[in-house]
């Protein structure tokens, strides 16, 4: 036994006992129950037979005739059930025996004062007589009215039958709990069984997962019990993190290579320059190169930085109500030495009562990246658009292009990190394909997001839908 599987058993044995104590518990109040629905069944037939047997007695009682208990003669010819078993007394209102059994002998049915008032009172008593000859016995009084006296009949039945055959069902009920209890113990033992092998099978493969093999996943017991459902979520739960694992070694290794390119650029620049004495104007050259360089670098660096505290929830401002017109004319005015450059005209349209619930700096970094990117894949001459509008509650800001526009096949991924594309936009990319992945997940952070699409005449359109501010 290994130390890993001793919490397994231990807790397998602490169900197993509570198992064992819940049966026994139930059962022995089912027992409980059953045992006293029986004696009170019995008794009630008991109780009935004698105030049946009291009744046939009381209404054969005649005034002016003899006070007699009629049952049939020891030597009558004809057959009958002689009613042995049956202890039948008359008497009067102060207790005087009127009239008794032939099986009552020379003993009479006791009738003290307190059960002679009851009976007067017009009450019908019971009684049990746990110390009456040899057997404990069961009766009853009742009143009778003949003429104008009062007489009391009482019956008596030996209560042995009735014990006997509440013993027997006590005893059959224990031998019904106790094999109702080896069945259910060693069913719960054999679904207990499977269910913990079951467990016993996740924990193992989970025990051997680790990032070399995320791919494997947990085995399924093949029901869609609890036990199902908690494989079907720990399985999710491992897609979740061997596509984080993915994208974390991805953007590893294309943060490593982004790197690399401009170091390795920088070296050979100064490994050149170094290599024999030149002239003052080529060393300024070289190290204007160098600084085209570094400030790339730098640029890679911060963007890296931005991201890796957005991922740690470091860099996340507080929100403000900010006019999305004010903040689409600061980003316009930034990029707009780069438009000039090639030509480009933006033009900004829509309500200039917009506002959004958003850092100021959030809304104009995603907005001067949204253009930045449509200026640089726009053809010479063209013109790009920002619109403004407000839907439900969100206020929208979309940047329109007429370049070349996307692939479907790379729309899914544009906001991923390092991803620059292979068609016609990709060519015109000089970034580090960072811009729109620090975008998307500079607004997502303040309850936004960015869509992107193709316009339906050519180039692309990007939406920044962000919280509209009350």
């Amino acid at each position: 036994m290994t130390p890993k599987q001793t919490p397994m058993l231990g807790f397998r044995r602490r169900l197993a006992l509570v198992h064992l104590a819940v049966i026994v518990t139930v059962l022995a109040l089912t027992a409980l129950v059953a045992h006293w629905s029986l004696a009170r069944l019995v008794h009630g037939k008991l109780d009935a037979a004698l105030v049946t047997l009291a009744k046939s007695e009381t209404a054969m009682l005649v005034a002016g005739e003899p006070v007699k208990v009629h049952e049939a003669p020891p030597d009558a010819d004809a057959f009958s059930f002689v009613r042995l078993d049956r202890l039948i007394q008359i008497t009067d209102a102060d207790g005087k025996v009127l009239a008794r059994s032939g099986n009552l002998g020379g003993t009479r049915l006791p009738t003290p004062p307190a059960l002679l008032a009851r009976v007067a009172s017009g009450e019908t008593v019971f009684d049990t007589l746990e110390r009456f000859g040899e057997e404990p016995a069961r009766m009853v009084s009742m009143p009778a009215s003949v003429g104008k006296s009062l007489l009391v009949v009482q019956v008596a039945g030996s209560l042995d039958d009735v014990l006997h055959v509440v013993s027997s069902a006590s005893t059959l009920f224990v031998i019904m709990g106790v094999a109702l209890l080896l069945a259910v113990g060693a069913t719960g033992e054999i679904v207990t069984g499977r269910i913990f092998r079951a467990i016993d099978d996740v924990v193992r493969q989970a025990q051997s997962i680790s990032d070399a093999n995320l791919g494997e996943r947990l085995p399924h017991p093949g029901t869609q019990d609890e036990i199902g459902h908690l494989v079907d979520s720990l399985n999710a739960m491992l897609d979740r993190l061997q596509r984080a694992f993915d994208a974390q070694r991805r953007f590893t290794a294309d943060a490593s290579h982004e790197l690399r390119s401009p170091l390795s650029r920088l070296r050979t620049e100064l490994e050149v320059t170094l290599r024999r004495p030149r002239e003052p104007m080529e060393y300024v050259q070289a190290l204007r190169s160098c600084m085209d360089e570094a400030e790339r670098l730098t640029a890679l660096v911060e963007e890296l930085l931005a991201l890796a505290r957005l991922d740690a929830g470091q860099d996340r401002k507080a929100a403000d109500s900010v006019l999305l017109h004010l903040v689409a004319q600061d980003a316009i005015e930034r990029v707009r030495p780069h438009a000039l450059e090639r030509r480009i005209d933006i033009e900004l349209s829509g309500p200039t009562d917009v506002s959004a619930y958003v850092p100021r700096a959030a809304a104009s970094l995603a907005l001067c990246n949204l253009l930045d990117n449509a200026v640089k894949f726009s053809p010479a001459g063209a013109r790009v658009t920002v619109g403004l509008a407000s839907k439900g509650g969100q206020a929208i800001a979309s940047v329109s292009d007429t370049g070349p526009g996307i692939a479907p096949a790379e729309l899914p991924h544009l906001f991923e990190r390092f991803y620059r594309g292979s068609g016609p936009r990709a060519a015109a990319a000089s970034g580090f394909g960072l811009g729109l992945a620090l975008s998307q997940a500079v607004i997502a952070a303040h309850g936004g997001r960015i869509d992107a699409a193709n316009r339906p005449g050519g180039g692309a359109v990007f939406t920044l839908s962000l919280p509209r501010a009350a």
